[in-house]
């Protein structure tokens, strides 16, 4: 197959960014040709606030763009990651001018909130997760707490609202989990059209028995990710097991603080994935206390994938990913104290919590791995092929069938 593949890159580096790089060198891996189309946002720095506005609608040097691209290249499949702003959801439009299914991976909630978390002063808020145009964001200045901001992001949703651009151009959606699913299904987008495929982790970096006495948190250091209530648990922490903190951004002077008052927590920075997944196959327990609907943490994997087990808070997806006393255990989310006393049950409970490794361990083998994601992609590759033509369909090798045609070729 020839699929185009687009993402529009954050300034600051995440994990959608990751996703895609590693999702494009697994097609290439199986044969195929991946036509990358990449945009970032930075691009949008000195732009006016007008011009900016009018990008993240439509943006019509996009829609342009992507049509000589796909007239050039004349891709099989258009796979789209993050659109938000700079590509706006021209994108389809374009892809679907030209007859080309469309897949897209909802890597967030961008498309039931404009803020993309479902979030707001701290506490799940879904006010606008089925509503035509979403003016509770707007109100409340959920997006970069700017009403401004909001307004256009809303204004965005609102208008492909109206032109239906997530029913008619889209073929199928990706939800990274069950719960993610049955979220935008409510919010309108039609049940047949979205499919479950998790994240995945390669290459493979293998699990390890020697363990230390520390629990590891990996993440950016910022309110939804639950830094308030990492820090409060262990300053009511009865154990001397020690905290190592991997990350940066808006509350690393929290973190720093706490490192400087309590010796027992260690503040290591940003680090690699090479370094992250060292510091996994040391730890006790990785240590998961986020406080919004995440869509499936790339830690959470890593640790599967590494044999360590996650005490996490029991929120959104956290359910299908960490089974409660089977690949680690669940906390109240919020609640310093119940997350320290989960900290000290594995504390003592050592073999309990080295067998949870192990289930985590068989868990990614059976769940995570590059080839049983690229058979779950291939299976949406195929349902979207189906779904702009009845007679199209992929054949086992995941190349389209000699009958089909794609658009106007």
């Amino acid at each position: 197959m020839r699929i185009l593949l687009a993402h529009t890159f954050y300034k600051q580096p995440g994990g959608e960014d990751r996703v895609f790089e590693s999702e494009s060198a697994l097609l290439r891996q199986y044969g195929h040709e991946v036509v990358e189309y990449r945009a970032y946002n930075r691009d949008m720095d000195g732009l006016s606030p007008v011009s900016a506005a009018a990008k993240t609608i439509w943006n019509d040097d996009v829609y342009s763009h992507v049509t000589r691209l796909l007239e050039r290249e004349r891709p099989d499949i258009c796979h789209f990651h993050n659109t938000f702003p700079l590509m706006s959801p021209a994108v389809f439009h374009a892809a679907k001018a030209r007859g080309v299914p469309v897949v897209v991976t909802l890597h967030n909630y961008r498309l039931l909130c404009p803020a993309a978390t479902l979030l707001r002063d701290g506490q799940v808020c879904e006010a606008c997760d089925s509503a035509l145009f979403p003016w509770p964001a707007v109100w409340h200045g959920c997006y970069r707490a700017s009403r401004p901001a909001s307004a256009v992001t809303a204004l965005m949703l609102g208008t492909h609202r109206l032109l239906r651009t997530w029913t008619r151009s889209v073929d199928m959606y990706i939800a990274l989990t069950e719960f993610a699913r049955e979220k935008f299904v409510k919010g309108g987008l039609p049940a047949g059209k979205v499919m479950v495929k998790p994240n995945f982790v390669a290459p493979d970096p293998g699990s390890s028995d020697e363990r230390e006495d520390f629990a590891l948190f990996v993440g950016r250091l910022s309110a939804e990710k639950g830094i308030a209530t990492l820090l409060a648990a262990w300053r009511v922490l009865k154990t001397p097991m020690q905290l190592k903190i991997a990350g940066d951004g808006p509350m690393a002077n929290a973190v720093a603080e706490a490192a400087g008052d309590d010796p027992r927590v260690r503040w290591l920075g940003s680090l690699p994935p090479d370094g992250i997944k060292a510091w996994m196959k040391r730890a006790h327990v990785l240590v998961f206390p986020s406080i919004w609907y995440e869509g499936l943490p790339l830690t959470v994997l890593e640790a599967h994938a590494t044999g360590l087990p996650v005490i996490a808070s029991d929120i959104g997806s956290m359910a299908e990913l960490v089974g409660h006393e089977a690949t680690g255990v669940r906390f109240k989310p919020g609640d310093a104290r119940d997350l320290a006393r989960w900290v000290e049950w594995s504390w003592v409970n050592r073999e309990t919590v080295a067998e949870m490794g192990r289930r985590a361990r068989r868990r990614y083998q059976e769940n995570y791995t590059a080839a049983t994601n690229y058979r779950r992609l291939m299976e949406v590759y195929d349902r979207a092929y189906r779904a702009r033509s009845p007679v199209r369909a992929l054949t086992e090798s995941g190349r389209p069938a000699r009958n089909c045609t794609s658009g106007s070729r």
